[in-house]
């Protein structure tokens, strides 16, 4: 069974960076669109950002023009840069695959103070 390790996060103040990555030992990340969600508390998991096969990247509004997301297949590793981050970009952070999605990782905690 194929599960997500991500990591990477922490605390940081509003401003900000973090760089948060994304890999799989059970499975290859090539050919496969890889997406970024994020669960604040006591809210639903959201989608923040995808990148398919061809490098074809997606953003949520509230994190276009800053956050970048990339990916090295060579590591099997996606990665999340995140800038300019705010209070309210707090959350877990966990990647899978698209569809049909793995097993869901423990995330990464990102906190950011204001």
């Amino acid at each position: 069974q194929v599960q997500p390790v991500e990591s990477g996060g922490g605390l940081v103040q509003a401003g900000g960076s973090l760089r948060l990555s994304c890999t799989a030992s059970r499975s290859s990340f090539s050919g496969k669109t890889i997406v970024w969600y994020r669960q604040a508390p006591e809210k639903q998991r959201e989608l923040v950002a995808s990148i398919t096969s061809s490098d074809t990247t997606t953003y949520a509004d509230s994190v276009k023009g800053r956050f970048t997301i990339s990916r090295d297949n060579a590591k099997n590793t996606v990665y999340l840069q995140m800038n300019s981050l705010k209070p309210e970009d707090t959350g877990v952070y966990y990647c899978n695959k698209l569809w049909p999605q793995w097993s869901w990782g423990q995330g990464t905690q990102v906190t950011v103070s204001s």
